[in-house]
């Protein structure tokens, strides 16, 4: 029993992260009825940004202190992120107002090649590395419950409590305030909320700004475990099947299915993986998605998007 709790937690652990990166995706699609292909270029667009300026700052400044580089560097690549965010606005989204979500579709795969592209000719493309601190050790929990305790991952536990921190407050944001509820407006129908008074682009810059924050603190988090890298972009891919469990527009249908896919991937590594020759990790939530594509289209908590696509 403790070996299938211990399996069990790490996959929430990884979930929880999972979670944070299809957060990034709901939010774009709320505000405009498309899938965000450019996601996880902005997840390794900010890191990098995270990255290079941690090191570039001591070098620069002389500051010996690692928490001060750090604050710094979060500081500058959030700003960078704003940036990003209003000038995707400005420069692409501001033009295709009232477009077709297939137009928009592919204005978002221009934008992840420009970002990958950028990201590569301002901050390089070798590996780097992100330290904030974070313990690397496991610890042993539950001893005296379980014969000898369940191994816990101290950097999986604070990384998946910093993500589940920050849905939670996004959730909040959704649910309680005007601009939450503009932005629900605004993919419902754009020109009924412009008719409405809603200013479409202030809410797009918005909404792709909080998408650029949370792409920082998912590429913080993944960065900080393996290191910032161009491949940390895949990782993106592992919000799709997160999204058709949980909804491509439910806040608490990405926690959701983050958790059944960061849990479902790890045992079914364990406990289906040696009969079938091992790796399964890497497919496994693909099928798992697709199966309940069959029975629930719109995933566990969201709507019917027949009509956007």
């Amino acid at each position: 029993m403790g070996f299938f709790l211990e399996i069990l937690l790490g996959g929430l652990m990884a979930g929880m992260l999972y979670a944070l990166v299809a957060l990034g995706f709901v939010l774009i699609f709320k505000a405009s009825g498309v899938f965000n292909f450019a996601q996880g270029a902005m997840v390794l667009f900010a890191a990098l940004a995270m990255a290079r300026f941690a090191e570039w700052i001591p070098a620069w400044t002389g500051i010996q202190s690692r928490l001060l580089a750090n604050v710094a560097a979060f500081v500058i690549a959030g700003a960078i992120m704003f940036v990003v965010a209003w000038v995707i606005e400005y420069l692409v989204l501001r033009r295709l107002v009232n477009q077709e979500g297939a137009t928009l579709l592919m204005a978002t795969l221009g934008i992840t090649y420009f970002l990958e592209g950028l990201g590569q000719s301002l901050f390089g493309n070798s590996i780097y590395k992100i330290d904030i601190g974070m313990p690397k050790d496991p610890v042993i929990a539950f001893e005296s419950t379980f014969q000898g305790g369940i191994l816990v991952n101290k950097e999986d536990l604070i990384a998946a409590t910093i993500a589940a921190a920050l849905v939670a407050v996004l959730s909040l944001f959704f649910q309680k305030t005007s601009t939450g509820r503009a932005l629900r407006a605004v993919a419902d129908d754009h020109q009924a909320a412009q008719s409405v008074g809603i200013p479409l682009n202030q809410i797009w810059v918005i909404v792709w700004s909080v998408a650029g924050l949370v792409a920082l603190a998912a590429g913080i988090m993944w960065g900080t475990k393996l290191g910032v890298q161009f491949s940390i972009a895949l990782v993106a891919l592992k919000a799709l099947p997160v999204l058709i469990l949980g909804g491509f527009t439910s806040v608490p249908g990405a926690i959701v299915g983050g958790l059944i896919i960061g849990a479902s991937e790890k045992l079914a590594e364990v406990y289906i993986g040696p009969h079938v020759g091992g790796g399964i990790e890497g497919w496994f939530p693909y099928v798992l998605a697709l199966l309940f594509l069959l029975v629930r289209p719109e995933g566990l908590f969201g709507e019917k998007i027949i009509r956007r696509i």
